[in-house]
């Protein structure tokens, strides 16, 4: 469905004459060269390299000089450090030996006049005439590689017995150089070290004294456990207070009762505990019993004047006296017993006070003696400390192992070539030369369009853009989705003290490709667009994401359609589940609203996956469904783009454009052919498809300097990014209802 009045479909002209790579200015086009030798770097390295080693084969026929090598290890590991690292507390235990990596400043002190002296007084004897200088100009040293530890030496000269002895000779120089330097920093360890000894044995020795002194002095060996034996007595003579304030109180109520009844009642009615408990009294008071009853008894049969009554009332007189005379005696009992538990808890209380005394006593002594134990624990342990780090010196000072090793000694003398290297110059520069003309050849017979030149050859449609080359996105797909996520807009570079937010040419390419597609008909704008490319590789989706982006980033609320129901790859890229799109919400399944993702990228981006595939997806874009999806959906959007299959061998594109506003054709640089280009060309010519221009992907050439933004102007565009015409809100709800629309018609 079209809306507005757009550009007529582009005339597809193409060539009658085979592809050629002739500029049409005739003349030399640099930067086309430029970009044809750089793809053929390869070729170029490789015959440069082949001639090359024929001119290194040819200089082997010249006069030689002898030259011998050895190397050496800057980082052994032999048996015998094996041994020493097993050791505690010696220096290769905790760090074998520390990395040696060959720079610049080793290489300069093991050619200093210093180190190579040695070797020169050691072959005094044998070459008198030998000198530093002549050692330092035909000694070479080397790593062996890029952080190797490996030290390569070489050594030239006439006579082939001579070279081997002097490079023998400076090798031994380097080993015991190595060897020194070494035992140098570990004896001064070893000084350090008994420097401090004496110091801290008498820190030692002092707080032992002290902890002495305080021992005596308190009649104690542990605060601690006397603190623990004051607390248990405290707590023992505690409870034995308790329990005998309480028998006290229980005596005193026992006592006064008793008084209460001796005073208040006739003996024999008392009934006090204290009385109960008392025999002698019960004793009495069971006699007393037995007369009454027997007096009770006579005055039933005598009278009262009667002898027997008079014996039986004496009797009972008598035993009265002797009752109230046990009850006298029970009750000083009590008394005595109430005297007692008054002592004993005068006693207790008094020794209670002592003892907690005692406690705040030791509390302050306890502190001191803490004070003066963790000092002597530090004290101890950085003596043993010092004393174990001595010994580890004096076992890594003792050790026979050399630091450095001598894995190749100088090797017998080889002839070697006077001009090799006049030779290989010269061998370089032809193989070069060749090279690039070959290179060139083969650029001219190649079929694969590389420039935007090479499309404006073939195509006349109209060139809306060229897509820099971003190399992430030639990684697999889910890399290539984890950079389109992460990438930013601008990137932060820093001006003197000012910052500069530079855009970057990628997201750049897609503004200017959106800019030029509103350009062909500016009183009316594309409302929908279809993203195709003659073949799969071309990156067609990519495309569409960027422009979809970009127009969003513009204020546009944007529906990106992944139309691609054969190899949908949209949701991959951008990060949203596949799990409901576009088919589901044709088939009535789903409703848009639910089906729609809001992009990460931008707030006015909505996604709408493929959904699950069907079985015929040509049928499927056909249907009268798909074309009132499109109608509808075209109401509540300022612009939607269809990223669809590619045109070769795919009819899928040709159904969708004629219900847009025309199709973008996307062609990527270095990957897609002439032939195919133009066979695509002719079927769009061929189905009459309205083709607004070509989006050139994967540039290589020069992109011209981005816009920078200062911190002020980026926030401007930022707040006028938030501040859209539709907000956010408002969008969901305008695309709410759009889907069952779509089903219902």
């Amino acid at each position: 469905m079209k809306t507005g009045a757009m550009p007529q479909p582009q005339t597809l002209a193409l060539p009658s004459e085979p592809y050629t790579y002739e500029s049409a200015e005739g003349g030399l086009n640099l930067p086309q060269m430029f970009s044809a030798l750089r793809r053929r770097a390869l070729l170029i390295a490789g015959i440069t390299a082949l001639v090359t080693g024929g001119a290194f084969v040819r200089a082997m026929i010249d006069t030689p000089v002898f030259q011998s090598q050895a190397e050496i290890l800057t980082q052994p590991f032999t048996a015998e450090s094996r041994l020493v690292s097993s050791v505690p507390e010696t220096l290769t235990s905790q760090a074998p030996v520390p990395r040696v990596v060959i720079d610049n400043t080793i290489l300069r002190v093991l050619t200093s006049p210093r180190v190579i002296q040695i070797a020169v007084d050691k072959l005094k004897t044998r070459y008198p005439d030998l000198t530093y200088g002549d050692i330092a100009r035909n000694l070479k040293l080397q790593p062996s590689g890029k952080d190797s530890n490996v030290l390569q030496l070489s050594y030239q000269g006439e006579d082939p017995e001579q070279v081997q002895t002097i490079l023998g000779a400076v090798s031994q120089a380097f080993l015991d150089y190595s060897l020194q330097s070494r035992q140098a920093d570990i004896k001064r360890g070893i000084e350090f070290v008994e420097q401090q000894l004496p110091i801290l044995q008498k820190n030692v020795e002092d707080l032992q004294a002290n902890l002495q002194q305080l021992r005596l002095r308190n009649d104690l060996v542990d605060p601690e456990s006397r603190g623990q034996q004051l607390t248990g007595q405290i707590s023992a003579f505690t409870q034995a207070q308790l329990e005998n304030e309480v028998q006290l109180k229980q005596l005193r109520t026992v006592y006064a009762d008793l008084r209460r009844q001796l005073a208040s009642r006739s003996q024999e009615d008392a009934a006090s505990s204290a009385l109960k408990d008392a025999p002698r009294f019960q004793s009495v008071l069971g006699e007393l019993l037995k007369v009454d009853t027997q007096l009770a008894e006579a005055s039933t049969i005598f009278l009262d004047t009667t002898p027997e009554i008079q014996t039986l009332r004496e009797l009972r007189q008598n035993l009265l006296g002797i009752l109230a005379r046990e009850g006298g005696r029970v009750e000083a009992q009590i008394q005595s017993q109430i005297n007692e538990l008054e002592a004993r808890d005068r006693a207790l209380k008094q020794t209670i006070r002592n003892l907690n005394g005692n406690v705040k006593t030791l509390s302050g002594i306890a502190r001191e003696y803490t004070d003066i134990q963790r000092e002597l624990e530090i004290a101890t342990e950085n003596l043993n400390q010092f004393l174990a780090k001595r010994e580890a010196l004096r076992i890594d000072s003792a050790q026979r192992e050399i630091p450095w090793e001598l894995i190749t000694p100088a090797t017998l003398p080889t002839p070697s070539m006077t001009s090799v290297q006049n030779q290989v110059l010269l061998g370089l520069v032809l193989g070069l030369l060749l090279g690039l003309g070959t290179a060139i050849w083969l650029e001219r017979m190649s079929d694969v369009l590389h420039s935007s030149r090479d499309i404006k050859r073939i195509a006349k449609l109209p060139l809306l853009g060229a897509i820099p080359f971003q190399e992430q996105l030639n990684r697999p797909a889910e890399e290539a989705a984890v950079w389109l996520q992460s990438v930013t807009e601008a990137e932060i570079v820093s001006v003197g003290n000012n910052t500069i937010y530079r855009a970057i040419p990628f997201f750049e390419a897609f503004r200017s490709l959106y800019t030029n597609i509103r350009l062909l008909s500016p009183d009316n704008p594309a409302r929908s667009l279809v993203i195709s490319s003659p073949a799969s590789t071309d990156g067609k989706s990519v495309v569409s994401i960027g422009l979809a982006q970009a127009a969003a980033a513009m204020g546009q609320r944007v529906l990106l359609v992944d139309a691609d129901l054969r190899y949908p790859r949209l949701h991959q890229y951008l990060g949203v589940p596949n799990d409901q799109g576009l088919t589901d919400v044709i088939s009535a399944r789903v409703g848009l609203k639910a089906a729609l993702h809001q992009s990460s990228l931008e707030r006015n981006l909505y996604v709408l996956t493929a959904g699950a595939a069907p079985p015929d997806a040509t049928r499927f874009l056909a249907s009268q469904r798909m074309q009132s999806f499109m109608a509808q959906v075209q109401k509540y959007f300022d612009l939607i783009i269809y990223d669809t299959p590619p045109l070769l061998g795919f009819a899928d594109a040709y159904l969708l454009t004629p219900q847009t506003e025309g199709m973008v054709l996307v062609v990527g640089l270095g990957k897609l052919r002439a032939a195919q280009l133009e066979e695509a060309l002719e079927q769009l010519g061929v189905s009459g498809a309205t083709v607004l221009g070509i989006a050139a992907n994967g540039s290589r050439e020069p992109v011209l300097a981005t816009k920078s933004y200062d911190r002020q102007t980026l926030e401007i565009e930022d707040r006028r990014k938030r501040n859209g015409k539709v907000p956010h809100e408002v969008a969901e709800e305008l695309v709410g209802s759009v889907g069952e629309k779509a089903s219902r018609e």
